[in-house]
């Protein structure tokens, strides 16, 4: 029964029954789409009236809020992974100073050719070399698709780093005219590789944030930011172009304060992004914590602990673990053969050295197969350090102790948003039998 039945219902009278006149109540509601409140309101004779509601608040207030419904995803903050805010703020920062870097670089390199372009044409041209190289970065790049899966953030940051080296490059063609060709050959050939390594990161950064399904949104948002701080950095690179940049030694000051403001900007962008995928550096720090405080930890607390730079570092408390070294050097056909009759059901093999210990996953194994391992491993390095030599039975003993508490981490750490289906380990060796 609809709200007008309901209204109708309530009107009715009782054959022979005297009742005392009903005082109609106005059934209204507010609705709010696109920062604009109306006011429905179902009339005496049954019709909707629309009303729109004028605004109170101060003028500031709406502006922040068309901001936000333009550039933030809908139901901003709620619909958001922690850090996103912050990463937004970066990123900004980020690709205000790319584009004015770029406006310089060109700039020069048409000095360089023999040219005296003005600021607006630095502009223009700068979009068709870059444009150019991205062919040939994309080729080189190709097969580098599973480490930048495996380590996003890392690849993010060297896409920058190369970016603002082959810019330096373009800036300094100037000082070496003669070698016009190969310096900026080489300065564009970075940068197409940076554009493209750039570009394949970019999903998986955008997926950590998502929580309500919303990755288009938060996608198409990511995008709008983007853009409006590239004009603006378009505007900043003019801007210095005309004044003091119009000499070299006022690029030679400004060029590198860009890139240091550049690559600031990119890494506190990672840092703040919570990445919820299962690679060798975030398993071994899961562990790690598992093993020390009984907690899982969830993508938020371990993004600012995150190695970017060298994230194959062992961790001695999750049992110094190496995932991915080729089968034939690390295991000795018989090991092989003892292990798979120990534990046949298991798509992991541990091999025990000196300084770590290698783990080696089947090509079918998921991210829960790896943490089955990683934990077995962890448990036997610590058993040794406790009775000081190796026993035949700690091995199984570490076994049945992973079995026993893996069922209740399992789904703590699916309940932290953790994805276990699949296990990234970068181009990794994996085998089948």
């Amino acid at each position: 029964m609809n709200l007008l039945d309901k209204l109708k219902r309530q009107t009715k009278e009782e054959p022979g029954e005297v009742k005392a006149p009903q005082v109609q109540v106005p059934v209204y509601w507010l609705e709010t789409s696109d920062t604009v409140s109306r006011r429905y309101e179902f009339e005496p004779d049954g019709y909707l009236s629309v009303k729109v509601v004028n605004y109170s608040r101060p003028v500031y207030h709406r502006v922040v809020e068309s901001f936000l419904n333009k550039f933030f995803p809908s139901g901003y903050p709620y619909s958001v992974n922690e850090g996103y805010l912050r990463y937004t703020q970066f990123r900004a920062l980020q690709h205000m100073t790319s584009a004015a870097l770029s406006v310089l670089s060109t700039q020069s390199l048409l000095f360089a050719a023999g040219l005296r372009p003005t600021p607006a044409q630095a502009t223009a041209v700068s979009w068709i070399l870059k444009d150019g190289m991205q062919h040939m970065g994309k080729l080189i790049c190709s097969n580098l698709g599973a480490r930048m899966d495996s380590e996003p953030k890392r690849w993010r940051i060297l896409a920058d780093v190369l970016y603002d080296l082959g810019t330096g490059l373009e800036v300094l063609s100037p000082l070496c005219p003669h070698l016009f060709l190969e310096v900026a050959g080489l300065g564009n050939f970075a940068k197409g590789m940076a554009v493209v390594a750039a570009r394949a990161t970019r999903l998986p950064i955008y997926s950590s944030f998502a929580k309500e399904g919303n990755l288009s949104d938060l996608f198409a948002k990511g995008e709008a930011i983007s853009t409006l701080f590239n004009v603006v950095g378009l505007g900043v690179g003019i801007q210095l172009a005309s004044t003091v940049c119009s000499s070299m030694q006022g690029k030679l000051i400004a060029g590198p304060l860009l890139s240091i403001i550049h690559v600031f900007s990119v890494v506190e962008e990672m840092r703040a992004a919570p990445i919820n995928t299962l690679n060798p550096q975030r398993t071994a720090m899961i562990v790690a914590d598992f093993l020390k405080t009984g907690k899982v930890s969830s993508p938020a607390d371990l993004r600012y602990r995150e190695d970017l730079l060298f994230p194959g570092r062992l961790i001695e408390d999750a049992g110094n673990v190496k995932v991915g070294r080729a089968l034939h050097k690390v295991v000795k056909p018989s090991k092989l053969q003892e292990w798979k009759e120990i534990f046949p059901e298991e798509k992991f093999v541990l091999s025990h050295g000196n300084k770590w210990t290698d783990m080696l996953l089947e090509h079918n194994a998921t991210a829960e197969d790896a943490l089955r391992g990683w934990l077995v491993a962890a448990y036997a390095t610590s058993m040794e350090k406790s009775f000081h030599e190796p026993s035949a039975s700690m091995l199984q003993d570490a076994y049945d102790k992973m079995n026993s508490i893996f069922t209740p981490f399992l789904c703590e750490l699916q309940a932290k948003g953790w994805h276990t289906d699949r296990f990234l380990d970068g181009t990794g060796s994996r085998f089948a039998f």
